[in-house]
This record gives C-alpha cells, sequence and structure tokens, in this order.
C-alpha cells in the first residue's frame, strides 16, 4: 500500500515538471476555455446523498492539477478562482487528491461557515471535473487559516474498484499518507499562516458534513 501511494504521489510530481511560469501561462489559456463538460448540470439542486443513501461529492479540480476552479452557481459552470486580476495557479506540488465539494450542504455563516458548500479531497486517482463520486468519508483535516479555522473532509470513494488506498476507515488510514496531507495542506498557500491543528476520526466527519446540510 505503501508503494502503491507513493507511486501515485510521484506521478502527481511529475505531472507539472514546468517551471512555474509556464504553469501560469498553461493555466490562463484553460481559464479562457469555456467548460462544457458538465452540460451546465445545475449541482445546487443535487442532495448530499443519493437515492442509493450514499454521501456524493463533486469534483472541482481533478488530482495532478494546479489550477484553481471553483463551481459558479450562477452560470452552472466551473471557473477559475480570479487573484490581482490572474487565474490563480497553486505555485506547489499538484492537487494531492480531487477537490471539490458536497453538495446539499452550506456553511451558513451565521454559524460561523465561510458561504461555500463543505469542502472534501477525494483520495483517488483523477477525476473529471463535474464528476458527482460516491464517497465515504473518513476523517476531517483541521487547520487554521490565518486565525480562522479551515476544516478539510478527506473522503475515499464508496466504490472498492475506485478506491485505490484499500482503506475504510480513519484508523486503516496510513500515517505516512496523513502525514503527506498535513504537509501539503500546510504549505500550498505558502504566503499564509496555514497551521495544522488535528485530525479527527470518521464519526466527527460525519457530524460535520450534517451540521451544514441545507435545512428544507
Amino acid at each position: 500500500m505503501k508503494k502503491l501511494y507513493f507511486l501515485f504521489l510521484v506521478s502527481v510530481i511529475f505531472s507539472c515538471t514546468n517551471s512555474s511560469e509556464t504553469c501560469e501561462s498553461k493555466c490562463s489559456e484553460k481559464c479562457t476555455e469555456t467548460k462544457n463538460e458538465s452540460d451546465l448540470l445545475d449541482y445546487s439542486t443535487l442532495p448530499f446523498k443519493n437515492s442509493e443513501g450514499t454521501i456524493t461529492a463533486v469534483v472541482e479540480i481533478p488530482a495532478g492539477t494546479n489550477h484553481k476552479y471553483e463551481y459558479n452557481y450562477d452560470s452552472k459552470s466551473f471557473v477559475c478562482e480570479i487573484r490581482n486580476g490572474k487565474p490563480r495557479v497553486v505555485n506547489y506540488l499538484p492537487y494531492i487528491g480531487n477537490y471539490g465539494f458536497i453538495p446539499g450542504t452550506f456553511m451558513d455563516p451565521s454559524i460561523g461557515g465561510d458561504g461555500d458548500a463543505l469542502d472534501v479531497l477525494i483520495l483517488s486517482e483523477a477525476m473529471s471535473q463535474g464528476s458527482v463520486v460516491e464517497i465515504k468519508p473518513i476523517g476531517i483535516l483541521k487547520l487554521m487559516d490565518d486565525g480562522e479555522e479551515d476544516h478539510k473532509v478527506i473522503a475515499v470513494p464508496a466504490k472498492d474498484s475506485l478506491n485505490t488506498l484499500g482503506v475504510n476507515s480513519f484508523d486503516e488510514l496510513p500515517d505516512n499518507v496523513k502525514e503527506i496531507l498535513k504537509t501539503w495542506f500546510t504549505s500550498y498557500k505558502r504566503n499564509t499562516d496555514m497551521v495544522f491543528q488535528n485530525w479527527e476520526g470518521d464519526s466527527l466527519a460525519m457530524l460535520e458534513i450534517e451540521k451544514w446540510v441545507k435545512k428544507k
């Protein structure tokens, strides 16, 4: 298992071997493209569980990529985040999992949320942007971002065929994988004070999700 994840990490690292300037140029080109893969699917209407009772996630940023996309609810499309007038590029190792959000959730600012859907990182091979994936939440990485709480739900695909790590609970998650996740999230922003707090397991991950499920 360790060898498998090591090989995965190496493949992620070498997927962006060009200079940061070249990566930013490529990202700028990609951000000007119209994103039609989802056929303007309205992800805001999706529940946080599908008809089979399984929690789902929407992929915004595929594993192994560096440009920061997010779903725009008004245009029903995936757009590059713009910072200082330019498309945002993560000038660090590429995303080490598929980053996205859990539909049917809303982090209400009135109770400490950031006004967006709950973020999630899916540990698996790269998935296409816009994919709706059945997931199994296995933990929470708790961080402080410039003095504000920033929690990342960590999940694996619910389907065994997609679960490349072969883990189904927090207790099964190898310590070296936890260390990789911790290092990446505390380092990728570079110019911000991102501080690791602690890990939480399966049960608290579920409580975190249920806390932000949209009220009907």
